[in-house]
């Protein structure tokens, strides 16, 4: 199958799932057992004036024609209204975007680096004293809840260094990257840290099992039989097909966390995604809620659709179907 067939076939899945997301999604807003118009007038609110808002918001249509409506705006970016603010809820998670971005693809960058070379270095020398101790970083920080590390971070990068008069990191916050990049990148060097120091350990135990396996392939002994360098034959040949369930895995994680890194985030003070969700839960703020789900959902979707046309390119024997 070609790439371009499999790729419209991977679409199309992809949006009968979007399509069962925006269907669950519909129903927890307008047919769950809670009364949007009564929440937008409020409590002290006339019959009348409760009567007035379902017909401006269209809650007095059958549910199937609400459900054509919201799907035809959603379509067109068309989601909705902040509760609060009357603010377009696509204005809310455009302006909240750029800080999970950064945060995600920095963290990506650092855990990637981080856990593929960890990986390797245990596979290369199993049972060695430096197996032991990247499996030991691993466990060590996967077993490690992320609020906790965030907060040990900021006690000892932050306070304790500020206390000696070395300021180097901020507490939290967000600075955008065309204000300053410099002031951009200290603000997230510790939620970087804080993810990528949890999540490398997943990576490591990944590489570390799939180079295993790999380096005991049949292929692998014939280009060592035939004198190639051991450095080539690990990062050559073997590297890029140990990859296959690494890519799998970053593929699912950097998707989830385009959608929002709620605990990060949170610890922090980064006006993400993440805590922007967080906030409109607090709210009730259904719209904010509803038009971040489905662009989590969006951002999972397309970044496994990338990760199975990666396959192809990492591994030749895998065949795209």
């Amino acid at each position: 199958m070609t790439v371009a067939r499999f790729l419209v076939k991977r679409i199309l899945h992809g949006a009968l799932v979007l399509l069962l997301i925006t269907m669950g999604v519909f129903a927890i807003f307008f047919v769950a057992p809670n009364n949007v118009a009564r929440t937008l007038a409020g409590r002290q609110a006339t019959p009348e004036t409760v009567k007035l808002i379902e017909q401006r918001l269209g809650l007095d249509q059958p549910v199937w024609k609400q459900y054509l409506d919201f799907l035809w705006k959603a379509l067109h970016g068309d989601l909705g209204f902040d509760y609060y603010h009357q603010v377009p809820v696509t204005q809310i998670i455009g302006d909240a975007l750029p800080a999970t971005i950064g945060l995600a693809l920095g963290a990506a960058v650092i855990w990637m680096l981080l856990g593929v070379f960890n990986g390797i270095v245990a596979a290369v020398r199993p049972r060695s004293i430096a197996d032991r101790g990247m499996t030991g970083f691993a466990l060590f920080f996967y077993s490690m809840p992320t609020f906790l590390l965030g907060l040990l971070l900021l006690y000892f990068l932050y306070f304790q260094l500020t206390l000696a008069g070395y300021p180097i990191f901020p507490a939290g916050g967000y600075v955008p990257i065309s204000q300053n990049p410099l002031d951009w990148a200290r603000h997230l060097v510790l939620p970087w840290l804080t993810l990528a120091l949890v999540l490398a350990a997943t990576y490591t135990r990944l590489t570390r099992g799939s180079m295993l396996d790999v380096l005991g392939e049949d292929y692998i002994r014939t280009a060592r039989s035939k004198g190639i360098s051991e450095r080539r034959v690990v990062y050559l040949h073997g590297l890029r097909s140990a990859l296959t369930p690494v890519v799998t895995q970053f593929g699912i994680d950097l998707g989830q966390l385009v959608g929002g890194v709620v605990v990060t985030e949170t610890v922090f003070s980064i006006d993400g995604l993440g805590k922007t969700a967080i906030d409109a839960i607090n709210q009730q703020d259904l719209p904010v809620i509803i038009g971040i789900v489905i662009f989590a959902a969006v951002a999972v979707i397309v970044a496994n659709i990338l990760v199975d046309v990666a396959y192809a390119f990492l591994d030749p024997r895998v065949r795209l179907n």
